[in-house]
């Protein structure tokens, strides 16, 4: 699958690999969830992009400061469902663009993999945790 590389602070579809998986030998994550790209690194010389990107769960997690609270009204804008849900902050996946795991957004036409972009605030605060 191919596409523009998303923007820092879009909210993306993306198989997460979460790191207890890959401890296990996963190689693929097992569901398809939304992720927020908090960098890109873009190598001219290569003609690629690297995106690092912060999972979206339903899971609350065991501690507050493992995670942000994803604002409902954020959510909604988006096109996500209306569960509390949370960005993880203490791992991260990271990927040349487009890569395998990428999906598209359930229900879009045209087909893409973004579901949009989360204000600056929300994405400072996700940074500084």
């Amino acid at each position: 699958m191919s596409g523009t590389a998303p923007q820092r602070g879009s909210v993306i579809r993306y198989s997460y690999l979460w790191a207890d998986e890959n401890a296990r030998g996963q190689e693929e994550g097992r569901k398809d969830r939304p992720a927020l790209v908090l960098a890109l690194s873009i190598k001219e010389a290569e003609g690629t992009t690297e995106v690092l990107v912060l999972a979206v769960t339903h899971t609350l997690p065991a501690d507050a400061a493992d995670a942000v609270p994803f604002p409902q009204d954020v959510k909604y804008r988006l096109g996500l469902d209306d569960a509390p849900s949370w960005i993880v902050t203490t791992e991260a996946n990271s990927f040349i663009w487009p890569g395998p795991d990428i999906r598209p957004v359930p229900g879009r036409t045209p087909t893409t993999m973004i579901y949009g972009r989360v204000p600056e605030g929300l994405l400072r605060q996700v940074a500084r945790s």
